[in-house]
């Protein structure tokens, strides 16, 4: 009804009642039936103490810090009066913080309540309430905001918002995880762009495992996903394959996925048994969901096995667009290659970074034939951690030029695309302008010279690449962070050939590591030395 509406809605924007009333509170009143020095609401005091004060030693009493506005009770002195005498206020006072209480609509809250022991009589109805991975503790009258409870006043919207969970016909995209304990709980909901990965535990029993919903592929596929919130369009989760592992963990892939595998009872095994499931979202850049689809992972549970473990993920990607595999999140892996990209013309941010070989950092890669220019566009990426070195054999004769000669071993050690940036955290986004280092390129020598190998000119032989990076954040788990990269090209002076002599030349390529993260200051003091000698036999029997 409209006036309980009413009603409800006055009690949250009124303001709460106190609890106690400060004109009567006093923290420094410690001494029973007299008047404590400079305690200024201390009702034992009289006009003559109060005369003989110096100050008030609590100018201000409140009741609760956290609420947004209450009433505080003043005290000062008047030291011109004579004889000086106290002066009490009750103000209302707001409190500064945007972070406070409005409304003390939790009674609960305001009082201690004694917990319920079990009993036999109600053992059975605690079990029911408290017994799974997840309760709630709220009263009914928790929420009384009745405008976001009321479905037809909400506002409605006509695409998925970042966070926002995935909504089906029944309730909403399942993706089980761990909550409380290791145990799986299937009411964590999959919001809509967030990427998750999880594990938990599920208790089984093979007799009954045809019969565990969360064993069973229709668990996870039958309802279908609406493709913006509160709508009537579906979309259908298809299976888009199926990987059997066996009792040992090896695993086979399907050729087929269009039947669907249930749980069932087979020599004391229960086989079929969903051990992991890999969702796939498609979105349009409107907020759309436009297909779905999972992979499943079966298995095989012996009869000895009273729980498995359950490996749940799910990614979104846009449609007409190429996933972006990451290096880290957030830090860098060691082994992953480092991620790098361009900064195009126009664009306010790095952009392509991984999307195809040009846009990673990448050394020379060395061919058997050890020849530069067969090895012209053969490239290795750069691995985090792992220094490089690698390098070819170039063949110089009287014949060749200078200046293309320059321009092709230029090619052969940078590639033909030499990134500008590098990302400083393994899962850094192409519009975070701050995630991206640039790369700062050195040269020992910058002369070009554009003259035949009759006389002399500079070529480029070695690119040496330095990358310093750091540990960032928690002690317990550093995050490998990069902050800086530095490329340096070295060139040197190739004289003069007399005609029909040739010349071989070695050019290298390298990446050197370099953690410059700062030593952990010790959490306790140095012990002090003392400089004095012991007597000869201080350690006898022993030496």
């Amino acid at each position: 009804p409209a006036d309980t509406r009413d009603a409800a809605q006055a009690r949250v924007r009124s303001a709460p009642a106190p609890v106690t009333d400060v004109a009567r509170l006093c923290v420094c009143d410690l001494l029973v039936a007299q008047c404590d020095v400079n305690c200024c609401c201390d009702p034992d005091c009289s006009a003559e103490d109060f005369s003989l004060f110096t100050t008030c030693s609590v100018p201000l009493v409140i009741g609760d810090s956290q609420l947004c506005s209450q009433k505080a009770a003043v005290y000062s002195l008047d030291v011109e009066a004579n004889p000086p005498e106290r002066i009490f206020k009750l103000i209302d006072q707001v409190n500064p913080s945007i972070f406070c209480i409005h409304a003390t609509n939790y009674k609960e809250a305001l009082y201690l309540k004694s917990p319920e022991i079990p009993t036999p009589e109600n053992f059975d109805e605690l079990l029911e309430k408290f017994g799974g991975a997840t309760f709630s503790t709220e009263p009914d009258s928790w929420n009384l905001d009745t405008d976001a409870q009321n479905p037809s006043e909400a506002n409605e919207t006509s695409r998925y918002e970042y966070g926002v969970p995935v909504q089906t016909e029944e309730a909403f995209l399942r993706l089980p995880s761990p909550v409380v304990s290791c145990w799986c709980s299937d009411a964590n909901p999959a919001g809509f762009l967030v990427n998750q990965a999880t594990k938990c535990i599920r208790s089984v029993s093979v007799e009954k495992c045809d019969s565990i919903q969360a064993l069973s592929m229709l668990f996870y596929i039958n309802s279908s996903i609406l493709a913006v919130p509160k709508s009537s369009q579906m979309v259908n989760i298809t299976v888009q394959s199926i990987v059997v592992q066996s009792l040992n963990g090896m695993r086979t892939l399907l050729s087929s996925s269009d039947v669907l595998r249930l749980p069932m009872v087979l020599d004391e095994l229960c086989i079929n048994a969903v051990l992991g499931v890999n969702y796939h979202i498609t979105h349009t850049d409107t907020g759309e969901i436009i297909e779905a689809a999972a992979a499943f992972v079966l298995g095989a549970i012996s009869k000895e096995a009273l729980s498995i473990e359950q490996s749940f993920e799910i990614s979104f990607t846009q449609e007409n667009t190429q996933p972006v595999p990451l290096s880290g999140n957030p830090g860098y892996v060691v082994g992953l290659p480092v991620r790098a990209g361009f900064q195009p013309q126009g664009y306010p941010f790095p952009a392509a970074f991984l999307s195809n070989k040009h846009s990673q950092l990448t050394i020379l890669h060395s061919t058997s034939t050890q020849d530069c220019l067969a090895a012209q566009g053969a490239r290795a990426p750069v691995l985090f951690g792992y220094n490089m070195i690698s390098g070819c054999k170039l063949r110089i004769t009287a014949a060749m030029k200078c200046q293309p000669l320059a321009q092709t071993l230029l090619d052969v050690l940078k590639g033909q695309s030499f990134p500008e940036y590098v990302a400083s955290f393994g899962n850094s986004q192409a519009q975070d302008v701050l995630d991206w280092v640039p790369i700062t390129q050195l040269h020992i020598s910058e002369q070009m010279i554009s003259h035949t190998l009759q006389s002399p000119c500079q070529i480029p032989v070695s690119l040496e690449i330095e990358v310093k990076w750091t540990k960032y954040g928690s002690l317990v788990n550093p995050q490998a962070r990069i902050m800086n990269v530095t490329a340096t090209i070295t060139t040197t002076t190739l004289k003069q050939l007399p005609s029909g002599r040739e010349r071989i030349i070695p050019i290298t390529s390298s990446v050197v590591f370099t953690d410059i993260s700062s030593p952990a200051e010790p959490s306790y003091k140095a012990w002090p030395t003392i400089n004095i000698k012991l007597p000869f036999d201080f350690f006898y029997p022993f030496v």
